[in-house]
């Protein structure tokens, strides 16, 4: 029986969160749910940014299961650490993952600090991952070893689900933030969580999943770039012969890989364009046929700069598997620390459209040992 710890439940409003909550409720720990204020979209941007109906719902399901319940706001923390981050990226070219930054900066950062200055040994979530104590850990933090490093006491894995797993999002967090996380989900498949949502007699056993920007709400990213990043036009160009073939309103709109939205027909049966670059000196966004010869598009080899472990530091060449993305498989990499404390990342296949900012997530089978950020 593990032991009893008190622990502030991160409560979303949704099915998974409350969950969470039950489940540790049921293993006999102290909890108490709070919802992190972090956005109620003042400026009006366009879509839906329900917080006052989570905020509901989120008290409803804490109410269900007799816990305490409270409203944290960090308003400005999510301001300083996320929208700052998403709209200084965008503005200079990059394609930032403000799904991963809320994870490292709020829940797992200020939510996180806030909960333990009120009395509370860890923060619980609804994500579809697993943290598993390592023997060679002690319970709360990590230890040190001969090499003088200092070795894990937890280790992250994949969620079981996996349709649902979350663990790349996870990617950026410490290992000291690990020692604080909480994951009752991770065992468990969607279907699973909703039929224990039911048998507590929660609400929102049927609440549709949230899909916006993280706690913001069902806001698409164009509609919230539009709001805070002026337009800076500038021509689509086809990157094979240079020839103009019209224009945008900004490089923050667009993304490598992307194929919807460029606003240019291609004018040939069974063929697409697809965004292949970004030229900073005349703002050209730099357009070809989607397809394996698209100059650009496709890449074996990739730098990764502002790594973080929750595992030993990885500090000579090894081969390991990566997650290019969200949703996408593990494929087989070669990992090759720079001097500098950036990294070569060799892959096996060529991967397609990997877009400066984003995230690459770095595993040893299903377990989660780190991340970094493309160059």
């Amino acid at each position: 029986m593990p032991e009893r710890e008190k622990i502030l439940v991160a409560m979303s409003g949704g099915v998974d969160s409350s969950v969470a909550a039950f489940l540790l409720r049921e293993a006999g720990h102290e909890i108490a749910g709070a919802y992190m204020k972090n956005w109620i979209n003042e400026d009006q941007v366009i879509g839906r940014c329900p917080w006052e109906e989570d905020v509901t719902d989120a008290r409803a399901a804490c109410d269900r299961l007799g816990i305490e319940f409270q409203v944290v706001n960090l308003m400005r923390d999510y301001r300083e650490k996320v929208v700052a981050y998403l709209l200084e990226g965008y503005a200079q070219g990059l394609t930032p993952n403000p799904d991963a930054m809320c994870n490292r900066e709020i829940k797992f950062g200020v939510f996180r600090a806030w909960a333990r200055d009120h009395g509370f040994a860890a923060v619980a979530t609804g994500h579809y991952a697993r943290r598993v104590a390592l023997d060679r850990g002690v319970a709360g933090g990590s230890v040190p070893v001969a090499s003088g490093l200092v070795a894990p006491a937890f280790a992250l894995y994949e969620g079981v689900d996996h349709n649902k797993d979350q663990s790349y999002f996870l990617a950026l967090l410490s290992q000291a933030q690990l020692a604080d996380a909480r994951f009752p989900l991770g065992d468990l498949t969607k279907p699973e969580v909703r039929a224990l949502a039911r048998r507590a007699g929660l609400a929102n056993a049927e609440k549709k999943d949230s899909q916006g920007i993280c706690f913001i709400g069902e806001v698409k990213m164009r509609d919230f770039l539009r709001t805070y990043v002026p337009d800076a036009p500038g021509p689509i160009v086809h990157a094979g012969d240079g020839r103009e073939l019209g224009q945008h309103r900004g490089l923050h709109f667009y993304t490598l890989g992307q194929r919807r939205g460029i606003g240019i027909p291609s004018n040939t049966d069974h063929q697409a364009y697809v965004v292949v670059g970004k030229r900073a000196a005349d703002r050209a966004l730099l357009v070809a046929f989607d397809g394996p010869d698209a100059p650009g598009l496709f890449q074996s080899e990739v730098r990764v700069h502002s790594l973080q472990w929750n595992a030993e530091p990885i500090a000579a060449p090894r081969a390991l598997e990566g997650r290019v993305r969200y949703r996408d498989p593990r494929v087989a990499i070669e990992f090759v620390p720079q001097p500098d404390g950036a990294a070569l990342v060799h892959f096996r296949e060529p991967q397609r459209g990997l877009a400066s900012g984003q995230i690459l997530a770095f595993y040893d089978g299903d377990r989660l040992l780190g991340g970094g950020v493309y160059v």
